[in-house]
């Protein structure tokens, strides 16, 4: 027997059922595919989580593109009012929604709505990809939370935030530079994070998920596994696998493992010791 559709009133009731409430301040990564048929597709995704956080709360989601512009066969630029997200259809769907504001990170864009998304999403051009300061970093912050639709931990972004809060020395701080079309037509100089040269033993592998078991809700919308958790439950647990390490693996402060160095490689425009921009950083222009 065919699944039944999911339609808006069976996301609705889920995500209440779930926990999610108005006011609330959401992260969501997600695959439309996980629900089985949805009514409307993606659109009706976001309704829904619309239609339970209200206009008093904050919705966020990745509008990344990994890079995808700048490769062979790409345009070249990264344009926050035309780039697509590989992301998936839900955060695709998102970010091209009038009153969706979008970040100027050349390959790591955040999509926000609601009460606080301009507030989470105007200065990330000027900070850390994935650090405290960055959309999602604001998100901790304020004691948000985070929903995994159909997804699990490994593709967890947060706990990016938690490997550049902490100083790991595998992620670069605004070591790559890439060309940015701003709304006012303008192209500039945008900085990102220079990724690691091998995967991470810890964050990129999933060897931390059994430890967020007793910390997360779990519910069943149409045949997706929804998981809801504290992204302040998240930093702790995260962090303490970070700083010990696990699993025969050492801890960030042993490992070898640096930053990648690509075309697009440059100095970095960041003081570290201040956590602020140098002053003669392009990005206070724009």
């Amino acid at each position: 027997m065919a699944d039944s559709p999911v339609g808006f009133d069976t996301l609705v009731q889920g995500f209440r059922t779930l926990g999610l409430e108005p006011g609330m301040g959401l992260m969501v990564h997600s695959s439309l595919r996980s629900f089985g048929y949805v009514e409307g597709g993606a659109a009706t995704v976001v309704d829904a989580l619309m239609e339970v956080l209200t206009l008093s709360g904050t919705l966020l989601m990745p509008s990344f593109n990994h890079g995808a512009p700048f490769e062979a066969d790409g345009p070249g630029v990264y344009d926050p009012r035309m780039t697509p997200t590989i992301n998936g259809a839900i955060p695709d769907s998102f970010w091209r929604r009038p009153g969706v504001t979008r970040s100027l990170n050349p390959t790591h864009p955040f999509a926000a709505w609601g009460k606080h998304a301009l507030r989470y999403t105007a200065e990330h051009h000027r900070t850390l990809t994935m650090g405290p300061a960055s959309p999602l970093g604001l998100l901790h912050q304020d004691d948000g939370y985070a929903l995994l639709l159909g997804i699990d931990y490994v593709r967890n972004t947060f706990h990016h935030v938690v490997e550049m809060s902490s100083g790991v020395p595998c992620l670069g701080q605004r070591i790559e530079a890439y060309p940015v079309i701003l709304p006012d037509g303008r192209q500039v100089a945008g900085r990102t994070w220079g990724w690691r040269r091998r995967s991470c033993p810890f964050t990129d592998s999933n060897r931390y998920a059994d430890r967020m078991q007793d910390k997360h809700r779990v519910a069943t919308i149409g045949r997706c596994r929804a998981v809801l958790y504290r992204l302040q439950d998240c930093f702790a647990v995260v962090s303490e696998v970070l700083a010990h390490g696990r699993d025969g693996f050492p801890p960030c402060s042993g490992c070898s493992i640096r930053p990648r160095r690509v075309s697009q490689t440059a100095a970095s425009d960041w003081n570290p010791m201040a956590d602020c921009l140098l002053p003669d950083s392009d990005a206070l222009t724009y």
